[in-house]
């Protein structure tokens, strides 16, 4: 599906990462990616063992690969930025909670109810932001 994505958005808008979870680290992904000249942030498996071909999307991989054997799964994930996939992940989780399905039919209403979820979700999740401030 990861390609099919991509070729959604039009080629003139830059694309700089893709995240997605370890089932996207796959050869037709790593190569879709590259062919849009983002980086691909996909975990490898742990037993991964680097691409022996030479193009753009094998090259990125495998220069994904050694520093996270290297330096471990966690340490790979803060330093990429992977935790960012997760928040995604729990808020679309929020907006579920919501309901799974839309009420009306219409497509213009439908985006006008999605848009009602996000400004309510928005909304909860500016009250729970704690403001801090600096004591004197």
């Amino acid at each position: 599906m990861l390609p099919e994505l991509l070729n959604q958005i039009s080629h003139d808008q830059d694309i700089r990462n893709v995240t997605a979870d370890g089932a996207y680290n796959t050869r037709k992904c790593v190569e879709s990616i590259a062919a849009r000249g983002a980086n691909a942030v996909t975990p490898p498996r742990k037993n991964a063992k680097p691409y022996k071909l030479t193009s753009a999307g094998a090259i990125a991989r495998n220069e994904a690969v050694s520093p996270q054997q290297y330096l471990g799964h966690t340490l790979w994930q803060r330093w990429n930025g992977y935790h960012r996939r997760s928040r995604v992940e729990t808020k679309m989780h929020c907006k579920k909670l919501l309901g799974q399905s839309l009420m009306v039919r219409c497509f213009d209403r439908q985006v006008a109810e999605i848009h009602v979820r996000i400004a309510v979700l928005n909304r909860y999740t500016a009250l729970g932001i704690p403001i801090t401030k600096p004591v004197n």
